[in-house]
């Protein structure tokens, strides 16, 4: 189940970043920022080339620093020396962030997809994230929009609540995902056969049939990405938690 402390202490999307203020997204700073505050951290993985897991949301570079290309063609090292545009952090690991962390606030990781298509070519990433969280002692708990990749942690670490991150998969939001995949995958139906426990989805479609369905078999219910305080009012009349940004909770 998942524990307490996530359904009670706001969660700060990508930590508590403000770009004005020098904390950028997933960055040490913001993470710092979040504990002082008391606020619960979402954080994003991806992998680096010599398989060490990053927090760090984008595929690319590009967004982020002044470098370009992928997160994947850079080995850690590389990656930790890179500093993130609008603040003096630099990319952080994830080894670094459980240390930071070491149990204050909960924290929920995303581990982003790295099959390119939220299929199975999943398993580098989660067996390196595996590894890192067996030891790591407080409120703790995973997600991702791949389910093969929420199905192969529960392989990994049975114990870790794992949930999915859901939303309507539009074609826009989801320009490289088939079609049969998005209309497959916004019906969640492999909350079950991944072992989960909560969901966190998209909150202007939180009053969507299925996540009243899972609410009512004891599913968790998260929702991303909150932006002002009128957005969680509405979103607290059926989530049992936010992930917020832009504002405090």
């Amino acid at each position: 189940m998942l524990p307490a402390d996530f359904l009670t202490r706001p969660i700060a999307h990508r930590a508590l970043h403000d770009k004005a203020a020098g904390r950028v997204e997933n960055s040490p700073s913001a993470i710092q920022a979040a504990i002082d505050k008391g606020y619960g951290i979402e954080i994003d993985l991806q992998l680096s080339k010599d398989g060490v897991p990053m927090v760090f949301h984008d595929y690319a570079l590009n967004r982020l620093t002044n470098q370009t290309g992928a997160v994947a063609q850079r080995t850690a090292a590389e990656l930790s020396q890179i500093t993130l545009t609008g603040g003096n952090d630099t990319i952080p690991t994830l080894a670094e962030v459980l240390e930071q962390v070491s149990g204050r606030v909960p924290l929920l990781i995303e581990i982003k997809d790295q099959d390119g298509a939220l299929g199975p070519k999943v398993g580098p990433l989660e067996d390196a994230t595996a590894a890192l969280l067996k030891d790591y002692i407080g409120s703790v708990a995973i997600m991702s929009f791949n389910p093969h990749s929420v199905a192969h942690m529960a392989t990994l670490l049975p114990d870790v609540p794992r949930g999915l991150t859901t939303c309507n998969y539009l074609a826009e939001d989801w320009p490289t995902i088939p079609k049969a995949t998005r209309e497959r995958l916004a019906q969640i139906p492999d909350y079950e056969t991944a072992g989960a426990c909560f969901i966190s989805h998209q909150y202007d479609e939180l009053d969507a049939e299925r996540v009243s369905e899972l609410a009512k078999t004891g599913a968790k219910i998260l929702c991303w990405t909150i932006r002002s305080t009128e957005q969680e009012k509405n979103a607290r009349q059926i989530a049992d938690n936010i992930t917020f940004e832009g504002y405090l909770a």
